[in-house]
C-alpha cells in the first residue's frame, strides 16, 4: 500500500493499494496551513484505512507545481516518513493527480483536452495541459507544467479545471499505474516553477562614513 501526500495546493492525504483502490483520504483547502495540518491528516487516513505503518510498501510525494513555503512541507513529510520507515518515496506531478481525478470523474470525457490550473500566488496562476488518458489509463500531458499571468493561460476548447486542492487519492493511483507498468516517474526536484526570491551574494560591501 502507499500513502500519497500532497501540499502544493491545500493539504491531502491518502492511503492507496497499489491496485488503485483508495483506502483513505482526508484534505485541507486551506493553502497557508500545511505544517500545522499534515500530521493530523497523515494519522488520521492510517486509522481510517485500519493499517499499521508497517503495512505500507511506499510513499508518493506530490512534487508540484506549487509555491516554494507549501510544496516542501508536503516533499519533506513524504521523504522523512519514508526514511523513518525505510520505504521507497516515489516522486509525482500534481497536476497529474488532478487531471486523472477529472477523467475518471467524468468532469472531462477521456479523450478530451483539459487545462488544470492552481494558484501560484502573487496573481499568477500554475497550468498543464492533457490529451486524454493513455492505454496505462494515465493522463497524457501535452504542456507543461508552467506559469503564466492569468491573462496569458492558453485559451482554446480544452475543459478548464481550477484547483484548490490536489486529491492525493488521485496522486496514489498514478503512483500504482506507473509501478504496475514501469512507468517513468517525475524527477527528485520540486517544481517551483519561480526563481527564487534571494540571491547569492555577489561579495562584501564597501563600508564609508
Amino acid at each position: 500500500m502507499l500513502l500519497a501526500i500532497d501540499t502544493s495546493a491545500g493539504s491531502s492525504v491518502a492511503v492507496v493499494t497499489l491496485g488503485g483502490e483508495v483506502l483513505a483520504e482526508r484534505s485541507s483547502d486551506d493553502p497557508m496551513r500545511h505544517a500545522e495540518v499534515i500530521g493530523t491528516l497523515i494519522a488520521g487516513c492510517l486509522d481510517d484505512a485500519g493499517i499499521e505503518v508497517a503495512a505500507l510498501t511506499g510513499l508518493v510525494a506530490g512534487m508540484g507545481p506549487g509555491p516554494f513555503t507549501g510544496l516542501r512541507i508536503g516533499i519533506a513529510a513524504a521523504r522523512s516518513f519514508g526514511i523513518g520507515a525505510g520505504l521507497p518515496v516515489h516522486p509525482v506531478v500534481s497536476h497529474d493527480a488532478i487531471a486523472l481525478d477529472a477523467y475518471r470523474s467524468g468532469s472531462a470525457a477521456p479523450d478530451a483536452t483539459l487545462l488544470v490550473v492552481t494558484d501560484a500566488r502573487r496573481r499568477e496562476r500554475y497550468w498543464t495541459s492533457y490529451a486524454g488518458l493513455d492505454a496505462a489509463g494515465l493522463p497524457v500531458r501535452v504542456q507543461g507544467p508552467a506559469l503564466a499571468k492569468p491573462d496569458d493561460l492558453p485559451t482554446s476548447e480544452s475543459v478548464r479545471l481550477d484547483a484548490l486542492v490536489v486529491p492525493a487519492g488521485a496522486l496514489g493511483q498514478v503512483a500504482a499505474a506507473l509501478l504496475a507498468t514501469d512507468g517513468a516517474f517525475a524527477g527528485e526536484e520540486p517544481l517551483y516553477l519561480r526563481s527564487p526570491d534571494v540571491t547569492m551574494s555577489a561579495g562584501a560591501k564597501r563600508v564609508t562614513a
